[in-house]
């Protein structure tokens, strides 16, 4: 039993993001699909002492309506780079694995990134190792399959010889499940139960950056990610 399971990249995502990798013996980053100007590609959220504060990558968007995730430039303009690590070093300042990570995390950050889904890959990668997840990972770019949603999934599906599609509920409203079930290949929904672990500046709060979780929990995060 083959499982695949395919998202759009964002930047530092969340616990569930990782949770569906892990459950995938491939994942498919899927970045040559229109940029939601709003949305969690370049943007995610840390937590301060007052709530959650938003690190976003500044994009230029200005007359590209329609562009591709992959076709995302960031504004070289705006030196964001120094914004959130130090916003990461102010609010992390006592989290008791920053002094472990930082080093990392400034030398991915402080790279001269122009393409967003490049950055957003690095980082990704950063936490993936972290983590220790091991799936197989790769772009939708790269492997040159066209059609509609259903079409597309179901051919990646194909190309890698899954047997279940991991997606999901957001799915719910387009995907074909008949389609799906007349190749052979099992539709599978992820619902992901949001763990609770030892967290800075008081009460608990869920669906921030997964770096909040390796910040505040070091080698255990993989066990607190899939303890639900």
């Amino acid at each position: 039993m083959t499982t695949l399971a395919v998202l759009q990249p964002g930047y530092l995502p969340w616990l569930g993001y990782f949770d569906q990798v892990t459950q995938a013996d491939y994942f498919v980053h899927y970045d040559d699909v229109p940029f939601d100007k709003h949305g969690w590609r370049n943007r995610n959220r840390v937590k301060a002492l007052n709530g959650p504060v938003w690190l976003t990558v500044p994009v230029l968007h200005s007359g590209k309506f329609g562009q591709l995730i992959n076709e995302v430039r960031i504004d070289p303009q705006q030196n964001w780079q120094r914004k959130h690590l130090a916003t990461i070093k102010q609010m992390y300042a006592s989290a008791p694995y920053l002094k472990d990570w930082l080093p990392k995390l400034t030398e991915v950050i402080d790279r001269k990134w122009e393409s967003l889904v490049d950055l957003n890959l690095a980082m990704t990668d950063m936490l993936l190792q972290a983590f220790r997840i091991e799936t197989r990972m790769l772009r939708s770019s790269e492997l040159g399959i066209a059609g509609d949603k259903n079409e597309r999934l179901l051919k990646l599906c194909e190309l890698v010889g899954a047997t279940k599609y991991l997606t999901g509920d957001a799915a719910r409203d387009y995907l074909d499940i008949g389609l799906f079930s007349d190749h052979g290949i099992e539709v599978r929904w992820h619902g992901y139960t949001h763990p609770i672990y030892p967290q800075l500046h008081g009460e608990f709060v869920s669906h921030l950056s997964a770096l909040d979780l390796l910040l505040n929990c070091g080698g255990e995060s993989k066990v607190v990610l899939k303890s639900r």
